[in-house]
């Protein structure tokens, strides 16, 4: 004859199965209703990568850790007032990375703040045509570094078999005619234009025939059987001066204190506070959970910079 005092302890169990089992449904659900808003962000950015959602978190996104490790992730947006050094803008994103995420930072600062920043100075994720254009047109002073896609591109003409003396710098444009001049001396015509983004790009062929008989094809186009081509981009007036802006020592000179700055509040939280991963799940807890970091950040360091000078100096007068 069994224990009567199990029988209870088995309905327990057996119930705390069905919640675990119900509980795991609703997360199978959950990551398969973001299925589709994962695999639209990847098409925006070209991945092809396996399209996955998270079942211990549908909200987080599967993204690049430390040691080229992938976990599910949320991006932890911060703002940080360059004179006070307090945090003045936090965001919890989706995005794998930061090229959208300058605008809606500007935004939460707006809402905070009741006022728009003057000067955003930002690292290299952030910088690209359309935020050098948006903040232009809000008149907002934008530092960040220039990216530098010239390595990418001599990557891609290197895989090809061009050979360092055929890379574009070596032809010549001539503006009278609208063409190139390649280094062996024959012409590339214009041969149309496309937009991408904010760039024009204006391509230029040379004749297939003057490629076949060219005696450096090998090093010029080896895969080409169109004839070598040129592309000359023409980006848009902002980018153009925000580039410009950024080769002046006082621009470089803003930005290295951008270190400094914008990494600090990121260091403190991880070692003061102790928030290395987000203890819960969900964007609108992630959310909860970084605003009550960021905020107990600032009131530490409210004690650290005002309390901490007055208390010193009371004490120095009553030695």
């Amino acid at each position: 004859m069994g224990d009567p005092r199990s029988e209870p302890l088995s309905q327990r169990a057996a119930q705390a199965r069905q919640r675990a089992c119900r509980e795991k449904q609703q997360r199978v659900e959950a990551a398969l209703q973001q299925l589709p808003q994962i695999q639209a962000a990847q098409s925006r950015r070209s991945q092809k990568t396996e399209v996955r959602a998270s079942l211990t978190d549908p909200d987080a996104r599967i993204m690049w850790q430390a040691k080229n490790g992938r976990a599910p992730s949320y991006n932890l947006q911060i703002s940080t007032d360059a004179q006070a050094g307090l945090i003045v803008g936090v965001g919890v994103s989706q995005a794998a990375n930061d090229e959208a995420e300058l605008e809606p930072a500007i935004e939460r600062i707006g809402a905070h703040l009741r006022m728009v920043p003057q000067q955003m100075v930002v690292d290299e994720g952030f910088i690209n045509q359309s935020s050098v254009v948006a903040l232009d047109q809000r008149q907002i002073d934008l530092i960040g570094p220039v990216p530098d896609s010239s390595a990418r591109t001599q990557a891609s003409l290197k895989h090809r078999g061009v050979s360092p003396e055929f890379f574009p710098s070596a032809f010549v444009y001539e503006a009278a005619s609208n063409s190139y001049r390649c280094p062996a001396g024959k012409t590339l015509a214009y041969e149309g234009r496309e937009k991408k983004g904010l760039t024009t790009c204006y391509r230029y062929r040379a004749r297939p025939a003057d490629c076949r008989a060219c005696p450096f094809k090998p090093q010029c186009c080896p895969q080409s059987r169109k004839g070598r081509s040129i592309v000359r981009s023409e980006e848009a007036p902002a980018v153009v001066a925000f580039k410009v802006k950024m080769q002046t020592p006082e621009a470089r000179e803003i930005y290295k204190q951008r270190a400094g700055i914008a990494e600090f509040p990121n260091a403190w939280i991880k070692e003061k506070i102790g928030l290395r991963q987000f203890r819960l799940r969900g964007l609108a807890k992630v959310t909860l959970e970084a605003l009550w970091a960021c905020l107990t950040y600032n009131i530490q360091q409210w004690i650290r910079l005002v309390w901490r000078p007055q208390w010193s100096m009371a004490q120095t007068w009553a030695a």
